[in-house]
């Protein structure tokens, strides 16, 4: 009697898993440390993203997780998954009402004039054309959203800065357009001027450094730091700086 053969594996990808470290998993939701450079939805130009990889991540449960949340996709660090529908609708009422806490690490070429601040400044479209472009724009500017970034300079170096930022808003590219906007664009930022536009410029240096999720009626807050990217530590060993010790100071800054 002829066996039958077994069913034919699904073709290798040419292009290997990312690699997602999960700081956080509960049965609520993840938090993973994305890498700069993933985007996490497809663009117009196609290519990897990180929804490609989300069925990875269901850990027994019968549906992949779904991002309560975005990050650029240059720009690293915390990002939370719910892993069903009642965690996300939960994490989308905490994002929306401002109640969960982000820390985010930038270094920047100059450095706003105070050690510590608000940035109370409006964003709009740059162009109808390009609905992810922003700029900074008065107050009252017909179609502007209230944009809100607190910060606080953790180091100031020769061109140099480091800053730790919370934003209390969260616009498309707020963090990015809103230090253009102080004249202390992020490094490596191609669309706000904190670097050429030509290939083979540094990455961008902008980290989603530390969230606090409130998820528990009753219990503590979670809050999961992520450790700085590759690129960003070389710039701050560059400068003399310890990754680990500006992390940390993030951390605390707000």
């Amino acid at each position: 009697m002829t066996m039958p053969l077994p069913p034919a594996a699904p073709p290798a990808s040419d292009t290997p898993a990312p690699d997602l470290p999960i700081l956080h998993r509960d049965g609520m939701m993840l938090i993973i440390n994305k890498p700069c450079g993933l985007p996490v939805h497809a663009g117009p130009k196609g290519g990897e993203t990180l929804a490609d990889h989300l069925d990875a991540l269901r850990f027994g449960l019968p549906r992949a997780p779904e991002l309560a949340h975005r990050l650029d996709k240059d720009t690293s660090g915390c990002l939370v998954l719910g892993r069903h529908a009642k965690a996300l609708a939960l994490l989308g009422k905490l994002f929306a009402a401002g109640q969960v806490d982000k820390t985010y690490v930038a270094l920047t070429r100059g450095a706003p004039a105070d050690d510590a601040g608000r940035i109370d400044q409006p964003l709009a479209k740059r162009s109808p054309h390009r609905g992810w472009w922003m700029q900074a724009v008065p107050k009252g500017t017909a179609g502007a959203q209230e944009a809100v970034t607190d910060y606080r300079v953790l180091h100031r170096g020769e061109g140099l800065a480091v800053l730790a930022l919370s934003p209390v808003t969260g616009r498309t590219h707020q963090l990015r357009a809103h230090l253009a906007h102080l004249g202390a664009p992020i490094l490596g930022d191609a669309i706000y001027g904190g670097a050429s536009r030509l290939p083979g410029g540094p990455k961008l240096h902008l980290h989603s450094r530390r969230i606090v999720v409130p998820l528990a009626k009753n219990g503590a807050p979670v809050a999961v730091s992520a450790p700085l990217p590759p690129h960003m530590c070389e710039t701050l060993k560059a400068l003399g700086l310890d990754p680990d010790a500006i992390g940390t100071a993030a951390d605390t800054a707000f």
